[in-house]
């Protein structure tokens, strides 16, 4: 397949351009970590096929509650995305999925696809886990405060408990 080598080697050149570090665990894979505000990483595997790049970027894992609430806001979602859309493994996890022609793939095409990845990613994150994890996230505040331990990372869903602070 040597149209697949030389979409690889120019897929490899685009990540080094964009000053992306990246792993490549397959001739016609890579991985990147993109890094995000409120989710901190976006882990993105990238596969060349015969036609199409496909994107893969795991969100967040099933909904411990509310899950048909989740999965409702995120199709609502998939109609501002660009070349990308949320969608559901077997066992219920959130993913991010897109797929692109290769032919003709560039840097801006990279570009606006992993923009696309780690906005949808890191703007729905939050959102996620109020709607599909808020029993565990009043938990887990209550657990910290009984050990005097830090509650700073979870001051955005300082709405979800009786805390005053909300």
């Amino acid at each position: 397949m040597p149209q697949g080598r030389a979409v690889a080697s120019h897929l490899a050149e685009l990540l080094a351009a964009e000053g992306l570090e990246h792993e490549r665990p397959e001739p016609n894979r890579f991985v990147i970590v993109l890094p995000g505000r409120d989710k901190l990483r976006t882990t993105v595997s990238m596969t060349i096929g015969p036609q199409a790049l496909v994107i893969n970027a795991f969100v967040a894992r099933r909904p411990d509650e509310n899950a048909e609430g989740v999965y409702r806001w995120l199709l609502q979602q998939n109609t501002r995305l660009l070349g990308i859309g949320f969608a559901l493994d077997s066992l219920g996890d959130i993913y991010l999925v897109g797929r692109i022609p290769v032919n003709g793939l560039g840097p801006d095409d990279l570009d606006r696809l992993l923009g696309s990845v780690l906005r949808a990613s890191d703007e729905s994150f939050n959102a996620i886990l109020r709607l599909g994890f808020s029993s565990a996230i009043r938990r887990e505040r209550a657990w910290r405060e009984s050990r005097g331990e830090s509650t700073a990372n979870l001051e955005a869903f300082a709405d979800l408990t009786d805390d005053p602070r909300a």
